[in-house]
C-alpha cells in the first residue's frame, strides 16, 4: 500500500500527515513564526507513531501556496531537502484546495469559495467543487481586492466560504450559505488531495518543488 508524507507551513497553522498501510497519522498546531522549529520534529513524530523510517515514504506532498511567503518557502525548503536525500518525487498541492477539502471533511459541503488574507488589501481566492471525493478547481486561482472576487461562470447552488479572507465578508460580493473564517489548511486534507494526485501520476522531481505565490511582483525583486 502507498506511503505518503504531507506537510504544510503556508499559514499560521503548521501540520504534517502520513499515510501508511491505509492509516493516517497527523500533527497540527497553530504556531505563527515557529514553523521552521516544529515541522521536522512533527515529521519524526508521525513516522515514529507509524513505526516506519523516512525511507519508507514513496512521495512527499506539500502546500505550495498561496500563503505567507516565508511559510511557503519553509515548506519548499524542507520538502526539497527530504526529497533530494531520499530520491523521491514531490506532489505540490494548492493551499486553497486544501482548505476546500477541509471544509468538505468538516462541514460536508460540496462547493467552497476559499479565501486567504493576502495583506495589502487583497485576497488569495479560489473556488472548488467536489468531484469523486476530491475538491477540484472551478475557474482560476487569483489574488484580488475583496470587491473583485466572484464565483466561477455558471455557478449554481449553495456555496460555503472558508478561510481567513472571509473576515472581509462585508466587502465580498458573493453570497454563501455558511462560512468559517477561521479555517486554515490541514495536512490531513493535503494528504487526501495528494493521494488523488499520486494516483494520476502527478509526482514531479524535487527541483520542481516550487512555491506559487500568485502575487509574483511581490515575491520577485524588481529589476532596475
Amino acid at each position: 500500500m502507498t506511503t505518503l508524507l504531507a506537510l504544510d507551513t503556508a499559514t499560521e497553522a503548521c501540520s504534517v500527515a502520513l499515510l501508511h498501510e491505509g492509516r493516517v497519522y497527523s500533527r497540527y498546531e497553530v504556531i505563527p513564526r515557529l514553523h521552521a522549529q516544529r515541522v521536522l520534529p512533527m515529521v519524526q513524530e508521525v513516522l515514529a507513531e507509524a513505526g516506519i523510517a523516512l525511507g519508507a515514504v514513496e512521495a512527499i506532498a506539500f502546500g505550495r501556496g498561496p500563503g505567507a511567503f516565508t511559510g511557503v518557502r519553509i515548506a519548499v525548503g524542507v520538502v526539497q531537502g527530504l526529497a533530494f536525500a531520499l530520491g523521491r518525487p514531490v506532489l505540490p498541492i494548492s493551499n486553497l484546495a486544501v482548505m476546500a477539502q477541509r471544509a468538505h471533511r468538516e462541514q460536508g459541503v460540496s462547493q467552497v469559495a476559499t479565501a486567504i488574507d493576502a495583506r495589502m488589501d487583497e485576497l488569495y481566492w479560489g473556488c472548488y467543487r467536489l468531484e469523486g471525493g476530491e475538491m477540484r478547481l472551478a475557474g482560476v486561482e487569483a489574488v484580488l481586492p475583496p470587491e473583485q472576487v466572484a464565483l466561477p461562470r455558471g455557478a449554481e447552488g449553495e456555496w460555503f466560504g472558508a478561510g481567513t479572507g472571509w473576515a472581509f465578508a462585508a466587502r465580498i460580493p458573493v453570497a454563501v450559505g455558511g462560512m468559517d473564517a477561521g479555517l486554515l489548511p490541514h495536512a490531513e486534507d493535503l494528504l487526501t488531495l495528494a493521494t488523488f494526485a499520486w494516483a494520476r501520476g502527478e509526482g514531479v522531481d524535487a527541483e520542481q518543488a516550487q512555491p506559487v505565490y500568485l502575487r509574483d511582483n511581490v515575491a520577485t525583486p524588481k529589476k532596475g
